[in-house]
């Protein structure tokens, strides 16, 4: 009994031995799966920077984008700019140099349609009064019949009968009548002259400013360009934005200028062959009043030989 026992005992210490020693075995292959279990976690672990990386990647889509969405902005910034160009704002952000060449333009525009205007009713109504009296000594068949027929007004028909008269006076008791007419001739000459010279006052303002406006307005232009050219070399850039509100100043004094200068060369093209017809008038008068005073000579003579004669 004692040796059942005893190897009882024995068989109970050798497996709790066996049980000790298998511990630790049975630890290690506890931990072996473990260790891929961290493997597993490392993945698990490491997978959120695979997740993260598009989440970084996701912002960066945007960004690629953002420019392409910044450039409607950027047109809508600027449209509204370049709607804004209009001429009055185009003066007020020119240059010195550009803004004087374009109030001279705009002045000489003022003086054309001053000039168009003035001229327009003076010769209106020096032709109608030339013509009226014309008209009212049509049947007049002496000097002196003409100037009671006129009356005192004042014109260019009264002047060549004063001439007439005059050159009469002055000449009475000369027995020949050719130098009489010829010095009137030069006194109606005289007289016709001085009324074309009067009445081409201010055409020649026109043909000025038709000539030289074109040109003051390059002056302007190319001064203006120069300045935009300037102005690209210091903001380095060939932007459209940057470069057209330059050049439209600069083009503008070329506009202002041509608009001065069409109009002058019109006006002043009517107003020569206006001025030509009126001279006709005046022409016509001085052939009036030479009639006359050949017919008052003729008159004379004719009562000298008559008186001879009896």
């Amino acid at each position: 009994m004692k040796i059942i026992s005893f190897q009882a005992s024995l068989a109970a210490a050798l497996m709790l031995a066996a049980a000790w020693l298998a511990s630790p075995v049975s630890a290690q292959t506890q931990t072996q799966p473990a260790a891929p279990a961290q493997s597993t976690v490392q993945p698990s672990a490491a997978s959120p920077a695979p997740a993260a990386t598009p989440t970084a990647a996701a912002p960066a889509a945007p960004s690629a984008t953002a420019p392409a969405a910044a450039k409607p902005d950027a047109a809508a910034g600027v449209a509204p700019a370049m709607k804004e160009l209009s001429p009055w704002l185009m003066f007020q952000s020119a240059d010195i140099i550009v803004k004087a060449v374009m109030i001279g333009l705009a002045f000489a525009s003022i003086v054309t349609w001053t000039v168009l205007i003035a001229k327009s009713i003076e010769l209106s109504v020096a032709s109608t009064k030339l013509r009226s009296a014309l008209k009212k000594i049509a049947e007049a068949r002496s000097l002196a019949e003409a100037q009671m027929a006129l009356g005192s007004k004042e014109g260019i028909l009264p002047s060549f009968l004063a001439a007439a008269l005059r050159e009469a006076r002055m000449s009475a008791g000369l027995s020949s009548d050719a130098g009489i007419k010829e010095r009137a001739a030069s006194s109606f000459s005289e007289i016709v002259r001085a009324e074309a010279r009067r009445i081409r006052v201010g055409m020649g303002v026109l043909a000025t400013i038709g000539s030289t406006s074109p040109f003051v307005g390059l002056f302007g232009t190319v001064w203006g360009i120069m300045n935009s050219f300037i102005g690209i070399s210091k903001s380095q850039t060939t932007n459209l934005a940057v470069v057209a509100p330059g050049i439209a100043e600069a083009l503008l004094a070329t506009a202002i200028g041509l608009v001065a200068a069409i109009p002058a060369v019109i006006i002043y093209n009517h107003f020569s062959r206006v001025t030509k017809s009126y001279l006709e008038l005046v022409s016509r008068a001085a052939g009036a009043a030479g009639r006359l005073l050949s017919r008052d000579l003729d008159r004379s003579h004719g009562s000298v030989h008559s008186r001879a004669a009896e």
